[in-house]
């Protein structure tokens, strides 16, 4: 499978590239594109300070330009929180996605996006202050609505960002059980 892998408001880290190399490790090619130009954050807030000054037009921009050539060979988009709110949507813009795999993170989603039973897989902390409970049923209603296959996967007593073992939210034992459903997800792609 092909993977475009959006890093989060923290910039490209190497939770980022450990990421990638685990998809590549089960087989997938993996494309991580730097979409702060090779800034990195220590807190969330200096990330989102950035990602405001940046701009969410510019960053769609960047995303749409690292995407576009592979888009041909059937992309899945992925990423964490920022990045998986890129990917999504990406991912409902692109005629040719074969999947969406969201770690942490959803997005709004345009009362006129349509797609023919895209697979999208979630995966979020329980409960998580960006993307709470009311939030995720509204978005999962509007994600059916717009056409998509959902799962949603619910990890409780985990931080935000659990799957980056360089922060605080670190959870090794939810971090784990995502990519071993997330890697089967894959599989069936």
């Amino acid at each position: 499978m092909n993977i475009m892998l959006f890093h989060s408001t923290y910039g490209l880290r190497p939770a980022v590239h450990r990421a990638a190399d685990r998809l590549r490790a089960a087989g997938h090619e993996v494309w991580t594109p730097d979409l702060f130009d090779g800034r990195t954050f220590d807190t969330v807030e200096e990330g989102m300070a950035f990602n405001q000054e940046l701009g969410k037009e510019e960053l769609l921009k960047r995303a749409v330009l690292a995407a576009a050539p592979y888009s041909e060979r059937g992309l899945v988009y992925a990423g964490f929180s920022l990045g998986a709110a890129t990917a999504q949507t990406l991912a409902l813009g692109d005629a040719n996605a074969r999947g969406l795999l969201l770690l942490h993170g959803t997005s709004d989603i345009a009362a006129t996006a349509s797609v023919d039973d895209l697979p999208v897989q979630l995966h979020v902390a329980e409960p998580d202050a960006f993307e709470t409970d009311d939030w995720l049923s509204a978005w999962y209603l509007q994600m059916r609505k717009a056409g998509a296959d959902v799962e949603v996967h619910r990890y409780p007593g985990a931080g935000h960002l659990y799957t980056d073992s360089d922060l605080p939210d670190y959870d090794e034992e939810a971090a784990e059980a995502t990519w071993r459903v997330a890697l089967g997800f894959l599989e069936t792609l």
